[in-house]
């Protein structure tokens, strides 16, 4: 595995078959961790294509595996950053970390896709009743 994170909130690992595996540590890591399952799930259970797909999900050790979008964006305008972001909103979910390092294109299908979603709020409006 090669190591594509080392933070003192996340260390993630990018797997020799696609996947991406995600441990969380630090202040408020079982927070974060449960943050990010709930806003996958969600994103997922409204057909958001270009976000990872999770795969996994272990509460007891705060990891997560979840599928590849791509490699990382080196040069972006910030208006094109906005842009993405602003993609999510459609699907309830507002990123809260709109940061280009939370980009990655996907060459697969020339997509750019978005990652990262700790931090991530589901809005009002989306929730389930």
């Amino acid at each position: 595995m090669l190591k594509v994170k080392d933070t003192l909130r996340a260390t993630v690992h990018l797997g020799f078959d696609g996947r991406v595996f995600k441990a969380y540590h630090g202040p408020d890591a079982k927070t974060r961790f449960e943050n990010e399952v709930r806003v996958l799930r969600h994103l997922e259970a409204r057909g958001c294509k270009f976000v990872p797909r999770l795969l996994e999900a272990d509460p007891a050790q705060f990891k997560i595996v979840t599928t590849n979008c791509g490699t990382r964006v080196e040069h972006l305008d910030d208006k094109r950053v906005i842009e993405l972001f602003a993609q999510l909103e459609p699907f309830g979910v507002r990123h809260d970390d709109p940061d280009m390092r939370n980009v990655t294109y996907r060459f697969s299908d020339g997509r750019f896709c978005l990652i990262d979603f700790e931090f991530a709020t589901i809005l009002p409006e989306s929730k389930p009743t």
